[in-house]
């Protein structure tokens, strides 16, 4: 039996250097069309200070790809739709559109042809040209096989390397030995140099163009201590793209306004635009109804509304809760409080020396006193990826119910919370291309409705005398108070652009993406990477020898890279490595190769200024 009391102490993480922004006025009279504007700010952006930018050639009228263009979503879970006047089906509802002086969006495509994708970053048929990109870098093949960039990994490796998925996930389970973003098959040792011919027999997903996905997110564009902005903190909180940030402003200007209730159209609007949110959410992570989310801050609040409603209504003196080793402080904070009040007690998971999750161990842990497993789905300080499908129906088989923290999981993998067969689900919207301040939890309807309310206040108030409130049914009954409706909004929109990418895609560019960095990390003297699980995304944490944590996220810095550099609310975890601090580069797919050798050079030089 164990209990975590956690120290507290300052985050000593390293916060990316303001800088002024690196842009230039557009849309002034006389300038070319916007299609040839973005070219153009494409090839200047990617030339180095100093050096000439290499301009595209003349574009032709109508060439430039639209950042979201329609298309056929691909099938999902039915959900329920919400008991409201409207349906919202997009960033821009449709009857608000006119309001807003857009370009149509057949005016970007070539007249006369019809993609056989609608979108920039999958590939196109025989017949329909791609789009014009004006950048001379090769497009990315999202192959499980293939490791993208020009550092030649092998050769500084030397015969020693070991691929991050050649050990075997350890435990029962489909998933053992597996990527993560496959469907079956076994995968024993991936290759760091392209995939031979015989790889083409895999399951081939869309070309992911980088470059053009970038030119979506306005702040890469930024500078940084005179250098181009690396954003490599993406465990911390992801960047916007323009989507989003259009549809937050877009809110403000349309549709402002409390929700529910109130007569006049504005409130009409934003109760759609509301509720259409939650509807985007439900669907996203595969719930049956959108009564099944709740609004709230971001996953530390949700984690915290369920201990103080499941919590206090179901766990009490002997009961057992159940975490793992690799949890945020979040995940662990308030199982303790919960357990100091009720006198509950705290279990946990050990991990191995890969930080890997042991299922034997935790197999021991489960008895008839256990009520609530609480468990991340993707460790933050690590990267690893665990088996949560496995620890629910362990857990279940014993009568107790499971909580997934997905903060770090829902912008890297497909989420079925059905599937799962979760009980509870927390997120937040930053981590996943949206606003701050916004997130959800996912709870069964049928525990939803089981559970008291947690705050008091308008929203979730059903009927109020002297003697004796009445409640509104979930979720509202969860969402005291003016809810953050603009942020919600913003959510969905980031959710919507996110599933135009494709999370399959998108999963499989960035393990690319992961496994050359951590190839590349390894290759250099001093470096030890913490977190080596055979299933693992997003993370690259490491310490380098002779160097603090600081003074490495410092000299990175410097040179416009943006690492988390410290405990990251994660101190058990590195403790069981007898560490503090890491440095914590940390992976989107909007990150590209030349920023992760930026990020090798830097580690580099100074290994070999201590050697």
């Amino acid at each position: 039996m164990t209990i975590l009391t956690p120290t507290s102490k300052p985050d000593d993480s390293l916060d990316a250097l303001a800088a002024a922004p690196f842009a230039s006025e557009a849309g002034k009279a006389g300038l070319p069309d916007i299609g040839t504007l973005a070219e153009l700010a494409n090839a200047f952006f990617k030339t180095l200070p100093g050096a000439e930018p290499i301009l595209p050639g003349p574009l032709e009228a109508g060439t430039r790809a639209p950042t979201l263009a329609p298309v056929e979503p691909a099938a999902k879970p039915s959900v329920a739709q919400p008991q409201f006047g409207r349906s919202v089906a997009g960033p821009l509802p449709e009857a608000y559109a006119p309001a807003l002086p857009l370009p149509a969006l057949e005016s970007f495509r070539q007249p006369g042809k019809e993609s056989a994708s609608a979108y920039y970053f999958l590939d196109h048929s025989p017949t329909d040209p791609a789009p014009t990109v004006s950048n001379t870098e090769p497009r990315i093949g999202a192959q499980p096989y293939e490791l993208p960039g020009q550092l030649d990994t092998a050769s500084l490796a030397g015969a020693g390397y070991t691929p991050l998925a050649q050990a075997a996930v350890p435990g029962p389970g489909p998933q053992s030995g597996q990527f993560y973003f496959l469907d079956g098959g076994s995968v024993s040792s991936p290759r760091l140099e392209p995939a031979p011919a015989e790889a083409a027999q895999l399951p081939r997903h869309g070309t992911f163009d980088v470059h053009a996905v970038r030119r979506d997110f306005p702040i890469l564009s930024e500078r940084v201590n005179g250098k181009p902005l690396v954003w490599l903190d993406n465990a911390a909180t992801t960047q916007k793209p323009q989507a989003v940030i259009d549809r937050l402003a877009w809110f403000y200007a349309h549709e402002n306004s409390n929700i529910h209730r109130a007569a006049h159209e504005l409130a009409a609007r934003a109760t759609d635009a509301y509720e259409g949110a939650r509807q985007k959410v439900a669907r996203f992570l595969g719930a049956r109804s959108p009564d099944e989310i709740v609004f709230v801050r971001g996953a530390t609040e949700g984690i915290n509304l369920v201990a103080n409603t499941f919590g206090r209504k179901y766990i009490g003196e002997g009961d057992e809760i159940i975490v793992s080793l690799l949890e945020h402080h979040a995940n662990i904070v308030p199982w303790q409080q919960l357990a100091a009040e009720r006198g509950a007690k705290i279990r946990v998971i050990p991990v191995d020396d890969h930080g890997q999750i042991l299922l034997d161990e935790y197999r021991k842990l489960l008895c008839s006193r256990t009520k609530l497993v609480a468990i991340t789905q993707v460790s933050n300080a690590l990267g690893t990826i665990t088996p949560v499908s496995e620890v629910i129906a362990m857990a279940h088989a014993v009568g107790a119910r499971v909580l997934v923290d997905g903060a770090q999981a829902v912008s890297h993998l497909r989420v079925n919370v059905q599937a799962l067969d979760a009980d509870f689900y927390v997120f937040s919207g930053h981590k996943i291309f949206g606003p701050t301040g916004i997130g959800a939890v996912y709870g069964k309807q049928a525990l939803l409705d089981s559970l008291p309310p947690w705050q008091g206040g308008g929203n979730m108030i059903a009927d109020v005398t002297f003697e004796r409130t009445l409640y509104q049914p979930a979720p509202a009954r969860f969402e005291a108070g003016t809810g953050n409706i603009a942020d919600a909004v913003g959510l969905g929109a980031a959710l919507d652009y996110l599933e135009q990418l494709g999370l399959e895609n998108v999963a499989h560019y960035e393990h690319s993406l992961l496994e050359y960095t951590m190839a590349g990390l390894r290759a250099i003297p001093g470096v030890r990477l913490i977190g080596t699980a055979a299933a693992k995304t997003s993370v690259a944490s490491f310490v380098l020898s002779g160097y603090s944590t600081q003074e490495v996220g410092t000299a990175l810095s410097r040179e416009g890279v943006a690492v988390r550099a410290g405990h990251h609310c994660a101190q058990p975890i590195l403790r069981r490595f007898g560490l503090e601090a890491t440095v914590r580069p940390s992976i989107a797919f909007y990150n590209t190769c030349d920023e992760i050798d930026v990020l090798l050079g830097v580690v580099g030089r100074l290994a070999r200024q201590r050697s």
